[in-house]
């Protein structure tokens, strides 16, 4: 990070404006950095920005070769995060993940274990591929995911701060996969959609890839601005009118509470009490990286397919009837306006 860099600290004032003010100015040169490697995907960028900021993990879904691996990588440059990588497989290990304890030997005889940390061990975990582990193994980032901690040999060591899982899946081959449990995907504060970049962005990537020099980010934020902007977040005010656009939102998708015939129809199970908080929180952030105080329902509309979509099941009565989760989740937000 340049000398020059303001650091990301509190205004002796302790006026919420200035922080978030400084806040903004901090993640404009975060997203200036990541636009030096990722080209195009801004939806994409600014949505795992809103994840990070949000204290969160997210699952980055699409076809092989649109640069999510590269986005962690950048992510972890720009933000100064130690990351570490792992290719899930059929044959992968809880240990593979998250550690093993090994047995050693003194000079003198005397035996005792050590734990040797796995790769869980750090501030930017890529899981990529997660649903080609077996659910085992799935199983094993649960702990690490919500409670910033694992428990080996009854022990249990916590995890680098801060920590976020950033996974990835590819929606067309499912051979040889193994679908993530509801209780798993739940963990993710955001599913984001990975699409193709636009003509433009395409053109300059090719370019700029292709050369015989490539332009590389270098950091702009350290862990410690990440976690302070993570604390300023949840003290950013938010109305009730928001509030209640969140409620009705995650209630009205409940085929249980819901007054919309559909939902009751098609929907199997709606989204829990965690959509509501991961509503709230990333709106709070959306607002802030777009240099805004406080959120809008433009915020909760915007977010509502990221945050619903892996939350939600639709029946075998939507199937039959042609029915996708985007319709369901567009009819919701439709109510809010």
């Amino acid at each position: 990070m340049s000398a020059s860099a303001t650091p990301l600290t509190p205004p002796p004032s302790g006026d919420i404006l200035a922080e978030v003010e400084l806040l903004g100015a901090r993640i404009a040169a975060v997203r200036a950095q990541i636009g030096r490697a990722i080209y195009g995907q801004q939806e994409v960028v600014d949505q795992t920005l809103i994840t990070l900021l949000s204290g969160g993990h997210v699952l980055l879904v699409g076809v092989p070769g649109l640069g999510k691996s590269r986005l962690v990588e950048t992510l972890a440059t720009v933000l100064g995060l130690g990351s570490k990588r792992v290719q899930f497989t059929p044959d992968l290990m809880p240990a593979d993940i998250l550690g093993s304890e090994v047995l050693d030997e003194a000079p003198d005889g005397r035996r005792s274990f050590r734990f040797v940390p796995g790769p869980v061990f750090c501030q930017l975990l890529m899981a990529d591929e997660i649903n080609r582990a077996s659910p085992r193994t799935q199983s094993a980032l649960l702990q690490a995911m919500q409670e910033g901690r694992v428990a080996v040999g009854g022990v249990e060591h916590p995890l680098p701060r801060p920590f976020h899982v950033l996974a990835t899946q590819n929606p067309i081959e499912q051979e040889g996969t193994y679908p993530l449990p509801e209780a798993q995907l739940d963990r993710f504060l955001l599913e984001v959609q990975v699409g193709y970049p636009d003509l433009a962005a395409e053109r300059a990537m090719l370019i700029a890839t292709t050369g015989a020099a490539e332009a590389k980010p270098v950091q702009a934020l350290t862990a410690e601005e990440l976690m302070a902007g993570q604390a300023l977040i949840r003290r950013v005010p938010v109305g009730e009118s928001v509030v209640d656009a969140i409620l009705n939102l995650v209630r009205g998708g409940r085929p249980e509470s819901s007054d919309d015939e559909a939902v009751r129809k098609h929907v199997a199970w709606g989204p829990g009490p965690r959509a509501a908080q991961a509503l709230m929180l990333a709106s709070r952030a959306r607002a802030l990286l777009d240099g805004r105080l406080a959120p809008s329902i433009d915020d909760v509309v915007a977010l509502a397919p990221p945050v619903l979509r892996h939350r939600m099941a639709l029946n075998f009565s939507a199937r039959a009837d042609g029915v996708a989760l985007a319709d369901i989740i567009g009819r919701l937000v439709e109510r809010l306006g």
